[in-house]
């Protein structure tokens, strides 16, 4: 029987687009680097909190910013650069930012709001309404799987739902565009795996058409490779509620809303569609890595044991067991944030069905749910994972370090509060049986975000620890992280070395390399187990290097060992035409600027190696005409370096980090670079935003927009200190 449909905002079906709210009502709270937006609702909440100059940045409102002393000098733009920057930094020490670009977050969301029955807050919801019809495709009207993207059937399917169920009617004029180039696509009948779920989930599609999944895997013991623990943490952790959803078939009752959702998302009735066929339909504009032969085989033989009665299949409950028990540690360790969005949201929709909208784990992933949100000009996005705090903070450090910024009096007060927020954000402790929910050690390291989040992550922990020890060398600067706690992030990263000499992201490599062919994603690839990267095994490397070099005894025959397995890791990775690959920023230049510093880390230059030498040359033949360095995100998707038809402040001050850390002995194509990024200055110091920055998983890519003040500052400080703090412009 068709209930009637009781969502508030579904029942408004409105053909207008809403009035959006007023910015300058919108507030940005800090507490222990939480970010959550609040909109004020009355004139004396105005009063009692005023907007802040990070407030208005943040959402593209107009404020007074001082002119600056014209910069000749690359030390000059550095002083003006974070003259501007100290400006946005938060109360409590670090620098807040979205961390948005994937365009497969909001959904998931927003499709739990709508199953459990919670009401989106009516500023949000005309926000996120305003951010997607921004960031729709001008041309076709449909949304890719991420913001610089082309249309696809995950980004466009998913977020047209979002935005009927936030209430635009089917007659809005985005909803028919959107809804032609959907059609042209071939309809939510060819949306990927991930997109397959979220509609099941709704209603808009039916379990038989979606490849299983199955909780049993986590009965598995760890000492078999298909056990969930031996994969990436991220894949295991989204696969876990979706395990438990898809074997109790969670969905709600149809609606007539939800009907209507049928007629519109496909090309032919609903109840003609033969869904076992669609559960490898999957759009050639979605697919970047099809499924092996292998993986069918065994979603063939899985779909056979789906058809074992419930009653009957004991091995399924008692898997359903461990995957509440897993769920419950993960909320618990994170404080409801969980490792990211995919599963927050995932989570979020298990509680509700396991423990009731009326549990406190239901309420405290409602609380939660504002740390991932983000208040842009274009309207309220979600963040890639509760931020990015710790990352971007400690970058700043060491910056404003090598440009000698730290130094300046007037900056004091700032680098005080950088050190503030790094002694509040390292991990005290292990997370309760660690071992049982397969996550690493964690005392003593720095997470991505925040100590809430708390998942150790490798390169997070020695940026921490070289940001620490660049403060806490100032004279007069307290000495607020101890001596016992530099030693234990020193001893979370020894116990992080892969057997290839390399460092991953979160964890050890666990399972073998292999398990890709069982990767059931399409859209994503490198998915399934951990892999050693250039990037983390340099920080690595660095942050070792630092700390030996204030405390020269502590384990230092390990440390040693260690750094050389790293270096010749870094060494065995690179290319024949001496790149290096990067996996988490855009792409050759981000992986160059990390590798050639391993490689001077024990003195090896462009003069004395050639490894270094050919990493420079490699570098050099892609400086662009006007002296910079632009990649597109097509560089991460292909292996292969793609010129960006722009050069991009970010990418030329990865390519001059790279560059001088290796000793490249010619100047002239380092001066360009630098006045590239001295002549892209505004006058108030500031940068504006360029193309998208990082990446994930080789296909999707994400937005860090402190890069352009962090690495540009660091880029012309390191030049002034090789190169002499000459006149580069007039």
């Amino acid at each position: 029987m068709v209930q009637s449909e009781k969502f508030p905002s579904a029942l408004i079906n409105s053909v207008e687009t809403p009035s959006f709210t007023d910015l300058s009502r919108w507030r940005l709270k800090v507490e222990h680097g939480a970010q959550t937006w609040h909109y004020l609702q009355s004139d004396e909440e105005l009063k009692q909190w005023p907007q802040t100059r990070w407030d208005k940045y943040f959402l593209g409102v107009p404020f007074d910013s001082q002119k600056l002393p014209h910069p000749k000098t690359p030390l000059e733009s550095a002083r003006n650069g974070f003259e501007f920057y100290k400006e946005l930094q938060t109360e409590d020490g670090h620098w807040a930012g979205e961390y948005g670009g994937p365009m497969f977050l909001i959904p998931g969301l927003i499709i739990t709001y709508y199953i459990t029955g919670t009401p989106v807050p009516e500023s949000m919801r005309v926000e996120i309404i305003r951010y997607l019809l921004n960031r729709a495709n001008k041309d076709d009207g449909g949304w890719g799987i991420h913001i610089e993207g082309i249309s696809t059937v995950f980004g466009t399917a998913l977020n047209y739902v979002v935005l009927r169920i936030l209430g635009l009617a089917a007659d809005h004029p985005a909803m028919i565009k959107a809804r032609a180039k959907l059609h042209q696509l071939g309809g939510a009948t060819a949306i990927p795996a991930w997109g397959k779920f979220w509609l099941s989930a709704m209603s808009c599609y039916e379990w038989e058409g979606l490849n299983p999944v199955p909780p049993e895997l986590w009965a598995l013991p760890q000492m078999l490779p298909l056990c969930p623990g031996n994969w990436w943490v991220h894949t295991r952790m989204v696969y876990l509620p979706m395990g438990y959803i898809y074997a109790r078939r969670l969905n709600p009752e149809p609606t007539d809303f939800i009907l209507q959702l049928r007629e519109e998302l496909y090309t032919e009735p609903y109840d003609g569609i033969h869904w076992d066929s669609q559960r490898n339909n999957i759009s050639e504009a979605d697919l970047f890595l099809p499924h092996t032969k292998i993986m069918d085989f065994l979603n063939g033989a899985l779909t056979y044991y789906e058809m074992i009665p419930a009653k009957m299949n004991y091995l399924r409950q008692y898997a359903l067991d461990l995957t509440i028990e897993q769920i419950r540690m993960e909320d618990e360790n994170t404080f409801f944030l969980d490792i990211g969005p995919v599963n927050k949201a995932l989570n979020w929709l298990v509680v509700f069905y396991h423990y009731g909208k009326d549990s406190r784990e239901f309420r405290e992933h409602v609380k939660r749910n504002a740390d991932f949100m983000w208040m842009g000009p274009e309207g309220m996005m979600m963040n890639g994972t509760n931020g990015s705090q710790l990352w971007d903070t400690t970058f700043i450090a060491q910056a404003c370090s090598e440009a000698r910024l730290v130094e300046h009096p007037a900056y004091q007060p700032s680098m005080l509060k950088i050190l503030e927020f790094l002694e509040d954000c390292q991990i005290k402790r292990n997370v309760p049986d660690y071992k049982k929910c397969y996550r690493h050690v964690s005392k003593g390291a720095w997470p991505f975000s925040t100590r809430d989040q708390g998942y150790t992550v490798s390169d997070c922990t020695a940026e921490g620890l070289k940001g620490t020890i660049a403060l806490q060398k100032l004279k007069g600067m307290p000495k607020l992280i101890s001596q016992e706690r530099l030693r234990d992030a020193v001893d979370v990263l020894l116990t992080m070395q892969n057997a290839d000499g390399g460092f991953a992201s979160y964890e050890c490599i666990r399972g073998p390399k292999w398990l890709e062919w069982l990767n059931p994603a399409e859209v994503f690839g490198d998915i399934m187990t951990e892999y050693s990267y250039p990037e983390c095994t340099t920080a690595v490397l660095t942050g070792l290097s630092a700390f030996k070099a204030i405390h020269p005894d502590y384990r230092r025959a390990e440390i040693e060992r260690v750094s050389g397995r790293a270096l010749q890791y870094i060494k065995r990775t690179q290319r024949e035409d001496g790149s290096w690959f990067g996996s988490w920023a855009i792409c050759f230049t981000y992986a160059a600027m990390f590798s050639l510093g391993s490689l001077a880390s024990i003195g090896e230059y462009y003069e004395n190696s050639d490894h270094a030498r050919r990493g420079c040359e490699f570098l050099i033949s892609k400086q662009k005409e006007d002296g910079g360095w632009g990649e597109t995100y097509k560089s991460c998707e292909t292996g292969v370096y793609v010129q960006h038809e722009k050069s991009q402040v970010v990418n030329t001050a990865f390519a001059i980090l790279a560059l001088l850390d290796a000793k490249y002995p010619h100047q002239e194509p380092l001066r360009r670079a630098v006045k590239l990024i001295m002549d892209r200055q505004q006058e108030n110091g500031e940068w504006l935003q360029e193309s998208i920055e990082g990446v994930f998983n080789k296909n999707c890519m994400i937005s860090y927009p402190n890069y352009k003040f962090s690495f540009t500052i660091w880029a012309l400080g390191r030049y002034a200190t090789v190169w002499g703090d000459k006149q580069i412009r007039n």
